[in-house]
C-alpha cells in the first residue's frame, strides 16, 4: 500500500516524462523508408518524448543473411546499426560471467532525463519549497507573534511524554536533520563545494557524507517504528480534531479549541513522518542495496491495472525498466519525499520552538506548565486528572 501511494504522488510531482505514451498520431515515415525522420531528431535533442517502437525491434534478422560462402555473402543478418539497436533497446543476447543484475545492459538511455531533472527541476522546486516555507514562516511570526500562555501560570507540572517517547522523538529529530544536510551533500555538493574547496577537499566531505548518511539512515528508520508503536493509539482520528481545524487551532484568535493528547495539527505531522518517512525508507533500502529492492516496475504494474495513470492523462507507464533506471527513479523519489517532509518539519519546528511559549518542554523536560496545557489540551488534562483521582481513591 505503502508503495502504492509512494508511486502514485511521484506521477503527480513530474508526469514521468520520459515514460508516458503521449497520445499523439504516429508520424508519417514513408519519405524516410521507415527510418527516423528529422522530426524525430528534433524531438529528441529538445528533450522531448520520441516513439521508437518503429525501430526499437528493428536489430537484424541473422537468419536472413546471404551465406558467407555467396559472392558478397555477409556474416549474418544483422549489420552494426542493428546491433546497437538491440544495445539500446536492451533485447540484444548479452552474456557476462558477472553475476549482477545490471550487468548486461550496456546501453541505459534514460542517464541525461535524470541528470537534467536531478539539477533542474528537483533543485529549483525543492529548495523553492524549503525556503518559502521558511519565509513564510517569519513573515507569519512577524504578524502574529509568539503565541503565549492567556491565562496566570500555576506552577504545577503535567507529564506529557515519558523518557523513551523523548528518546524516539529526538532520535528521529537528529537523525533527520544529519541525513539532510548530508544528503545535500550528496544532491549539490559538485556544484557549490568544489569551486570552493577544490576537488580533493570535496573528496573528503563528500565520502564522509556518504559514509555518515548510510549509517545514521538506521537511527532514522528505527525512530520512525519507535514512534509509531508509541503514538499511533493517540493519532486516530477523534470528533473533536474537526473542531479543531475549523477554528484553526485557535492560532488565529478565538480560544483555544478543546484537544486530545495530540490536537489535528499534530496528528497531521505523526501521518507525515510515517508515511512519507516510510516512503523515504523504503527508497532509500532502494539506494543502500544497488539492484537488489527494484520498487517501481511492479508498482507501475500495479497502477497500470488499476488505471490510475491513464485517468492522469500519462498513458500506460512503461513497466519494462532498466535496473539502473530504477536506481534513478527512486534516487529522484527519494529526494523529492524528504524535500517535502523538510518543509514540514520546519514548521513543526517554529510551533516547536519560539511560535509558541511552553511548547518545547514537552520535548524538553518532558513536563508541561498546567496552564498550557489545559489550554491546548484540555481534553487530554481532564484525562490524566480523572486517572489521577481514580488512583488516589483506590490507595
Amino acid at each position: 500500500m505503502l508503495r502504492l501511494f509512494s508511486v502514485f504522488l511521484l506521477a503527480m510531482f513530474f508526469a514521468l516524462p520520459a515514460y508516458a505514451q503521449e497520445a499523439e498520431p504516429a508520424p508519417d515515415r514513408s519519405a524516410t523508408g521507415g527510418a527516423q525522420t528529422l522530426e524525430d531528431i528534433m524531438r529528441r535533442q529538445q528533450g522531448l518524448e520520441v516513439d521508437n517502437s518503429f525501430r526499437s525491434s528493428n536489430t537484424g534478422n541473422p537468419t536472413g543473411g546471404a551465406s558467407p560462402t555467396d559472392q558478397l555473402g555477409t556474416l549474418g543478418g544483422a549489420s552494426d546499426p542493428d546491433l546497437w539497436r538491440g544495445l539500446r533497446f536492451d533485447s540484444a543476447d548479452i552474456t557476462t560471467q558477472i553475476q549482477h543484475p545490471a550487468a548486461t545492459v550496456l546501453i541505459q538511455d534514460t542517464g541525461m532525463w535524470w541528470l537534467q531533472f536531478r539539477e533542474g527541476p528537483l533543485t529549483k522546486y525543492g529548495f523553492g519549497l524549503v525556503l518559502g516555507t521558511m519565509a513564510l514562516l517569519v513573515l507569519f511570526y512577524l504578524i502574529r507573534g509568539r503565541i503565549r500562555i492567556d491565562g496566570e501560570k500555576t506552577g504545577r507540572k503535567i507529564l506529557r511524554f515519558k523518557s523513551i517517547e523523548r528518546f524516539a522523538h529526538w532520535l528521529l529529530a537528529g537523525s533527520f536533520i544529519l541525513l539532510g544536510l548530508t544528503g545535500v551533500i550528496s544532491l549539490l555538493g559538485r556544484n557549490f563545494l568544489i569551486p570552493a574547496l577544490g576537488p580533493e577537499g570535496f573528496s573528503t566531505i563528500a565520502i564522509g557524507a556518504k559514509w555518515v548518511h548510510n549509517n545514521v539512515s538506521w537511527a532514522f528508520m528505527l525512530a520512525i517504528v519507535m514512534i509509531f508503536v508509541l503514538w499511533v493509539v493517540h493519532n486516530l482520528p477523534h470528533r473533536s480534531d474537526i473542531n479543531w481545524l475549523l477554528k484553526g487551532g485557535g492560532i488565529f484568535g478565538g480560544g483555544h479549541p478543546p484537544a486530545r493528547k495530540f490536537n489535528a495539527g499534530q496528528k497531521f505531522i505523526f501521518w507525515s513522518v510515517i508515511i512519507l518517512g516510510g516512503s523515504i525508507s523504503a527508497s532509500g533500502l532502494s539506494l543502500l542495496f544497488p539492484f537488489e529492492l527494484p520498487m517501481f516496475a511492479a508498482t507501475f504494474e500495479k497502477l497500470n491495472q488499476f488505471g490510475i495513470p491513464q485517468l492522469l492523462g500519462l498513458g500506460e507507464l512503461n513497466t519494462n525498466l532498466a535496473p539502473h533506471t530504477e536506481m534513478q527513479y527512486a534516487q529522484l523519489w527519494h529526494a523529492i519525499v524528504s524535500f517535502v517532509l523538510f518543509a514540514i518539519v520546519i514548521a513543526h519546528i517554529y510551533i516547536g520552538s519560539v511560535g509558541m511559549e511552553g511548547a518545547y518542554d514537552a520535548m524538553g523536560s518532558g513536563e508541561v506548565e498546567e496552564q498550557w496545557a489545559r489550554e491546548h489540551h484540555s481534553l487530554w488534562v481532564e484525562e490524566v486528572k480523572s486517572k489521577e483521582a481514580k488512583a488516589g481513591g483506590s490507595s
